[in-house]
């Protein structure tokens, strides 16, 4: 269903979120993020003003995961910033995400080792996104599709498919798992 029709505005701003997962011929993965902010007018910075169209920030975020979703690398650059000489700086700082598990209280330690002056707000609220981007480059590639097994009897699954119980549509007790999962489903308690 779309969005209901908008009052009418002007677009004054944009934020482009991007993850692209590349599997490696080594066996790892990369998952390369960015962010852009773009205003549609000229800004006043401290900096200097930013004309319109130009990027305020263009930041990239690669890390480097083997196929149990750990960091194995990470590095961080930023090709448009507010304060140039200085936002850029914060780059070697995520490192740090190296030994995380995106699937390990990532964001959690995440906050703990580059929130606030500890790193830059936009490539750490980035980097909050890499689990879930993750978890869909790895979805029929290096992960097995469980549910499969219940579409078609002759593929075995003998593990829970990870996704039950991690969104409203797929929680265990409700229809769409009894429709698609139905091995999994579970009848709902009474209460």
């Amino acid at each position: 269903m779309p969005l209901s029709p908008p009052v009418s505005r002007s677009l004054r701003h944009t934020r482009a979120i991007t993850v692209e997962a590349y599997a490696r011929d080594d066996g790892l993965w990369d998952l390369d993020a960015s962010i852009r902010d773009v205003k549609t007018r000229d800004i006043p910075l401290a900096s200097g003003t930013r004309p319109g169209g130009m990027p305020v920030h263009d930041l990239k975020l690669r890390v480097t995961i083997d196929r149990n979703l750990t960091i194995v690398d990470a590095e961080a650059a930023s090709d448009a910033v507010p304060y140039p000489g200085f936002c850029e700086t914060i780059g070697p700082a995520y490192k740090k995400l190296v030994g995380l598990s995106l699937m390990n209280h990532f964001r959690l330690h995440l906050k703990d080792r580059l929130s606030g002056v500890l790193g830059c707000t936009h490539l750490t609220e980035l980097a909050q996104v890499l689990p879930t981007a993750a978890l869909q480059a790895f979805a029929d590639d290096v992960f097995d599709d469980r549910g499969a097994a219940d579409a078609n009897p002759s593929k075995s699954a003998a593990e829970r498919p990870f996704e039950l119980d991690r969104c409203h549509a797929l929680r265990s007790d409700g229809p769409a798992v009894a429709t698609y999962y139905p091995r999994w489903s579970i009848k709902a308690v009474s209460g």
